[in-house]
């Protein structure tokens, strides 16, 4: 089973412990740091959705045209744009991209951030918005003869979409969550299913759950399973260790004089489930398992990727392994430093990840060769 590794594009190098430096809008940083994805093994990098960020289609189409091996995955909000005008942009940049194309879907667990840009359904009638969505996208895709669509949230008549993805593919979808509805709603519909790093227990249960939801959906093909983490690395575990101190002792003092700046950092308890997770885990201590550290997500309240793995190259790559051992194919690690996170995680983890995955599969099938 090939391993993936999606990293970020962005057009600033701020992070929760560093302030930009850059200009908000920098196209020659978004180049650079894809740049340094694609020369140091990850397999695609996100373009993030916020209501108050940038339009990431854009971004995606320009570099597109600028870097022509890394995979691109699109972050969307349904409430954001009709479901027949998604398909048809995101089969666009698929043609633009060669290929390149994979789409993640937000369903979006924040009602005061969804209230920005007019959404003011409840968190299940998000869910099955999201879930009619979904349906619709990947039938304009696939669609050769127009056709009607009469659901609970979008009604239209004699819908074809002239020019597919490219060569007649359909691109990836992944989904997150870690509510009821999530599970459901993702499990049937994803290739990939997102979850944040949590305790290889607590994985475990969450994959179990995510593939029986997908067998009573009807599945036969079960979803990828993609975990996230914040890694931070150094040549020792002595030096890991401080720098990881040195970075919850940045998201601190970030906090303390960004004002509205790092609105993320909530002072009221989450209401996404995610996050409520990432929290019960850190109140029930700091370290877990080989690497996983929690206090970056306690300081940040659980804002999303928020866990870390800390340590030497080799002890996080062998975190990373544990978890696919689990089932784990897709590892999102977003680093604080972004750029030189990038490159370091690229240079010193992704081979040896790579090169025991290799092994393991090479076993796997020598095991299954001999069986039959």
């Amino acid at each position: 089973m090939p391993v993936e590794f999606l990293g970020i594009a962005t057009t600033s190098d701020a992070s929760e412990t560093t302030a930009p430096t850059t200009k908000p809008i920098d196209l020659r940083y978004l180049e650079r740091i894809v740049r340094a994805h694609e020369d140091n093994g990850w397999t695609r990098v996100l373009f993030a959705y916020g209501s108050s960020g940038l339009e990431p289609s854009a971004l995606a189409g320009w570099i597109a045209g600028r870097l022509d091996s890394i995979e691109l995955l699109l972050a969307h909000r349904p409430n954001v744009s009709y479901p027949t005008f998604a398909a048809k942009t995101f089969a666009t940049l698929d043609q633009v991209s060669q290929g390149r194309l994979s789409v993640h879907f937000i369903t979006g667990g924040n009602d005061h951030e969804q209230a920005r840009e007019g959404d003011r359904l409840t968190k299940d009638e998000r869910y099955a918005r999201t879930h009619e969505y979904i349906q619709i996208v990947k039938q304009a895709w696939t669609s050769a003869e127009p056709f009607d669509h009469h659901g609970p949230f979008y009604d239209f008549d004699d819908f074809v979409l002239d020019a597919k993805p490219f060569e007649g593919r359909v691109p990836t979808i992944s989904f997150g969550g870690s509510s009821e509805a999530a599970y459901k709603v993702g499990a049937a519909e994803a290739d990939i299913f997102a979850v944040w790093g949590e305790p290889l227990d607590r994985t475990a249960e969450q994959i179990a759950r995510i593939h029986a939801e997908a067998r009573a959906a009807g599945r036969t093909t079960l979803p990828r399973i993609h975990a996230a983490f914040r890694p931070i690395i150094a040549p020792t575990e002595e030096l890991a260790w401080e720098k990881a101190h040195d970075v919850l002792g940045r998201i601190e003092a970030r906090k303390a004089g960004a004002g509205d700046q790092l609105r993320r950092y909530r002072t009221g308890a989450p209401e996404n489930a995610g996050s409520q997770r990432l929290l019960e885990i850190a109140a029930q201590g700091e370290r877990f398992d080989t690497a996983l550290w929690t206090a970056t997500a306690k300081a940040t309240g659980g804002a999303g990727n928020s866990n870390a793995l800390v340590g030497t190259p080799e002890t996080v790559a062998q975190a990373l392994l544990a978890y696919y051992d689990l089932g784990v194919s897709v590892i999102s690690a977003r680093g604080y430093d972004l750029l030189d996170d990038a490159t370091d995680f690229g240079r010193y983890v992704i081979p040896i990840v790579r090169e025991e995955v290799a092994k393991r599969d090479a076993e796997r099938a020598a095991a299954d060769a001999e069986a039959a």
